[in-house]
C-alpha cells in the first residue's frame, strides 16, 4: 500500500479532543495569562479548580514546571486576597450570595470561619486539600483572620499546592503521568470529579 493509500489516523473526540486542544493550547501565547485569571478567579470566586489548567500546561512542558507552579501560586495567593475581601468586607451582600450560588449550606460557613478565628494555622492545612479555597479565603475574612497572617498561611498553602506537589511530581513522573493519563482519561475524569465532591464534604467536615 503506497503512503497516499494509507488511511488518515483517527481524530480524537469527545473528551480526548477536549483533553488534544488543551495540550496544543498550552504552549499558546495567551496560556500564560490564562491560566493566571483562571487561579485568580477560583481562589475567590470561581468553581472550577484551576488544576483543570495547570496540568496540561506542566504535563505539556515539564521543563517549566517549577516556573509555571510559582507563576499559579502567586495569582492563586493574589486572589485569595480578593477572597479575603468578600469575607471581610461585602460578606451581606456579595459573599451571602456566592455561598448561596455554591449551594453551600450557611452554617458550614460559620463552622469553618469559628474554626480560623480559633485555630488560623487550618488555613494551611486546608488550603492544600480539594477544600475549595475559595471558601477558605471568604472563610479567613469572614473570622477577622490577621490580614498579614492570612497572606503568610495563604503563600505556604498554595506553594505547598503547585509547587511541591503538583510541579515536583510531574517533574518527576511527567512521561508516566501523561501517557497513564491518556490512556485512562475518562477514568481521570470520574476520579477529578470524586475528589471535587471530597473537596465539598471535607469542607463540611473536616
Amino acid at each position: 500500500m503506497s503512503v497516499i493509500d494509507q488511511p488518515e489516523p483517527e481524530k480524537p473526540r469527545g473528551l480526548r479532543a477536549i483533553y488534544a486542544w488543551m495540550l496544543k493550547n498550552a504552549r499558546g501565547r495567551h496560556a500564560w495569562a490564562a491560566v493566571a485569571a483562571f487561579a485568580f478567579a477560583e481562589a475567590s470566586f470561581f468553581p472550577i479548580p484551576a488544576d483543570v489548567m495547570v496540568l496540561p500546561m506542566m504535563l505539556a512542558d515539564r521543563r517549566r514546571a517549577f516556573k509555571l507552579g510559582v507563576w499559579v501560586a502567586f495569582w492563586s495567593v493574589t486572589g485569595g486576597m480578593l477572597g479575603y475581601a468578600i469575607g471581610a468586607l461585602f460578606w451581606q451582600t456579595a459573599g451571602l450570595w456566592l455561598i448561596h450560588a455554591l449551594h453551600v449550606p450557611l452554617e458550614d460557613v460559620e463552622s469553618l470561619r469559628a474554626r480560623y478565628s480559633a485555630n488560623a494555622y487550618l488555613i494551611m492545612v486546608q488550603g492544600a486539600t480539594p477544600i475549595p479555597y475559595k471558601l477558605v479565603t471568604i472563610a479567613s475574612g469572614l473570622a477577622g483572620v490577621s490580614f498579614p497572617l492570612f497572606m503568610v498561611y495563604s503563600a505556604v498553602t498554595r506553594s505547598l499546592r503547585y509547587i511541591v506537589i503538583e510541579a515536583l511530581l510531574v517533574h518527576i513522573f511527567g512521561e508516566q503521568a501523561q501517557a497513564l493519563l491518556e490512556k485512562y482519561l475518562e477514568w481521570a475524569l470520574v476520579l477529578f470529579l470524586v475528589v471535587l465532591v471530597l473537596g465539598f464534604v471535607a469542607f463540611r467536615y473536616l
